[in-house]
């Protein structure tokens, strides 16, 4: 009697002990399923502040076929290589696009955000941009880059014509040029009338670079 008596006492010593264990453990768990915040989405990419590429193959009105010259405006004599047959996705949207189907006149300038000239000259390709819109396309060419450091240029500097991307430098191997800037003059045609890689280009001279290879005037 007395040994059952000292081994339900010790039954009860026991239960004593691990019943407020097994509500401690239940109790954490079900406040660490609770509490915890539960995962949000991923953080969103913040927007390109470049413009698609839809319209790249799309011939500015002023060159199609039967639109008077500018006037003051000489056609460029003929000749000129072809583009680079390639294919870059646009840094907007991402969809591809065959650099020899960018209907011209064109100026395609290949830029970096680590490259000093290349920021330098990049807000005065945004203003050829809206001084010549319809008439000529202003594309960039963002190579060997991140695509925060590009995108932050765009923020930063104000640059909205599309942008295309170049991670292999495969345009500059392919022109057997590797310059930074680099600017390519193309005509209607689509030939490479001029490729400039003197520094960075500023208003004035774009506009003489377009008079003097595309023949069209960029208004003041």
């Amino acid at each position: 009697m007395n040994r059952r008596h000292g081994a339900g006492a010790t039954s009860r010593r026991l239960a004593l002990v691990i019943l407020p264990l097994l509500l401690t453990v239940t109790g954490c768990t079900s406040g660490t399923a609770d509490d915890e915040p539960a995962p949000g989405p991923a953080a969103a990419e913040r927007p390109s502040p470049f413009r698609d590429c839809a319209t790249l193959n799309t011939a500015p009105a002023a060159a199609s076929p039967g639109a008077a010259a500018p006037s003051g405006a000489a056609a460029p004599a003929g000749g000129g290589q072809a583009l680079p047959e390639l294919t870059l996705p646009c840094f907007t949207g991402g969809a591809p696009v065959a650099l020899r189907d960018v209907a011209g006149p064109a100026v395609i300038n290949v830029w970096a955000s680590w490259c000093g000239p290349c920021r330098t000259e990049l807000p005065a390709f945004q203003r050829l941009s809206e001084r010549t819109a319809g008439r000529l396309q202003v594309v960039g060419v963002n190579t060997r880059d991140s695509r925060d450091g590009a995108r932050s240029i765009g923020e930063d500097f104000g640059v909205r014509f599309p942008i295309l991307v170049d991670q292999g430098d495969a345009v500059q191997r392919e022109l057997r040029r590797n310059a930074f800037p680099l600017t390519l003059f193309v005509d209607a045609q689509g030939r490479i009338r001029h490729v400039d890689a003197t520094g960075a280009l500023d208003d004035a001279q774009l506009a003489k670079l377009v008079r003097q290879h595309l023949g069209l005037v960029v208004p003041a």
